[in-house]
């Protein structure tokens, strides 16, 4: 998920614990959205597009978008999460013919909201937002059903039993990448540890690679990073151990030792809808457009060199399950890292408790703070 620019990390944790849980939907009418004119459209980004992770795996989406729809995407990088700046980049797009913005992160929620009631006929889309209205629709992806199926390939390759995951913030989005990660692994063999770790931070590779150091200390032979830079994978290929990434393909960190990276391929979801929005059958969904990898929104990267074809096989097997609705990452029995039940046998999460989830599952070894419980 994307948090940059200036906000304070306390109002960060504060306002994403209850990202989509309480989506701010307005009245949502019958009718598709009808576009005024032919389609022009903008992408605003709170940091630089080729940042290596989040923005770069948006931009990939941008330039779909230009193939697909024949036309050029204009594109404003560094205006940060402040309602004020980007209200003036809106406004100026809007002045321009602009008729669809794009934004790209949680911190842009509350502004665009404000600015798609201003113009009604402005179509609003806005990755990793939370609110939602009959010309706005927010998005972000399951990404802890790709972390699942990374899971599956981090518990094939382990040999000391204990695999490694670092990640920024102990948020709902992030606490179901960790546990689902633990649950693929745990899947292969339930003696499975995983050691998580939280930098609080979004950003900061040096940080990263010393977090990365200490999971290797404790005899983990397989890191995996839930953030931005490849910190963790350099760690992992200095030591001769496996890494998974995130975001985009990360294998040129670590040719050697790369398993693979859970992937967005965010174009999926953003070419279909620019095209329904040009079409004028766009209808918003009231709380927000929300894939996995039934649409191949989240997937994962091509495997590196060490990945047998039976690992291949198990993690293909599982995706079609999740795919099929056979399989759920977070299926019961499902046990609380204190050894308490957290969902019954037969039973799953539904999205608010996805949104919501607060706690460690079984088999992690890590401190969850009690700050977020």
């Amino acid at each position: 998920m994307a948090f940059t620019g200036s906000r304070t990390v306390a109002s960060t944790l504060s306002l994403c614990a209850t990202a989509f849980a309480v989506l701010a939907a307005t009245s949502f009418g019958a009718a598709a959205f009808t576009l005024e004119g032919p389609p022009k459209v903008a992408f605003i980004y709170a940091a630089s597009a080729q940042d290596g992770g989040w923005n770069e795996a948006i931009e990939i989406g941008r330039k779909a978008v230009e193939t697909e729809l024949g036309l050029p995407v204009a594109v404003t990088e560094n205006i940060p999460e402040e309602a004020t700046k980007l209200r003036a980049a809106i406004d100026l797009y809007v002045k321009r013919g602009f008729n669809i913005i794009v934004g790209t992160t949680y911190g842009y929620s509350a502004p665009i909201a404000e600015a798609a009631k201003a113009y009604p006929h402005v179509a609003f889309l806005n990755a990793s937002g939370t609110t939602n209205g009959e010309n706005l629709e927010s998005f972000y992806a399951r990404t802890y059903q790709g972390w699942y199926l990374a899971g599956i390939v981090a518990g094939e390759a382990t040999k000391t039993k204990k695999v490694g995951m670092l990640a920024g913030f102990p948020v709902g989005v992030v606490n179901w990448d960790i546990n689902s990660f633990a649950r693929g692994a745990q899947s292969v063999d339930p003696a499975i540890e995983t050691v998580a770790v939280y930098t609080n931070s979004w950003w900061d590779p040096v940080k990263e690679g010393q977090v990365s150091e200490a999971i290797l200390d404790q005899k983990a032979d397989v890191i995996a990073t839930d953030l931005s830079a490849t910190s963790a994978l350099d760690a992992a290929e200095k030591r001769g151990a496996y890494a998974i990434g995130y975001q985009l393909d990360m294998s040129k960190a670590a040719p050697k030792g790369i398993l693979t990276s859970v992937v967005f391929r965010w174009d999926r979801y953003l070419v279909p809808t620019i095209k329904s929005i040009a079409a004028g059958t766009w209808k918003p969904q009231e709380y927000g457009a929300f894939e996995g990898l039934a649409s191949g929104v989240v997937d994962l990267a091509p495997y590196g060199p060490s990945v047998t074809e039976e690992t291949k096989a198990k993690v293909a097997a599982a995706k079609q399950a999740i795919i099929d609705g056979k399989l759920d990452p977070f299926q019961g029995p499902l046990y609380k890292q204190d050894g308490s039940l957290a969902v019954a046998e037969g039973k799953t999460i539904d999205d608010e408790a996805l949104w919501n989830m607060n706690f460690f599952v079984k088999g992690i070894v890590g401190t969850m703070p009690a700050s977020a419980q």
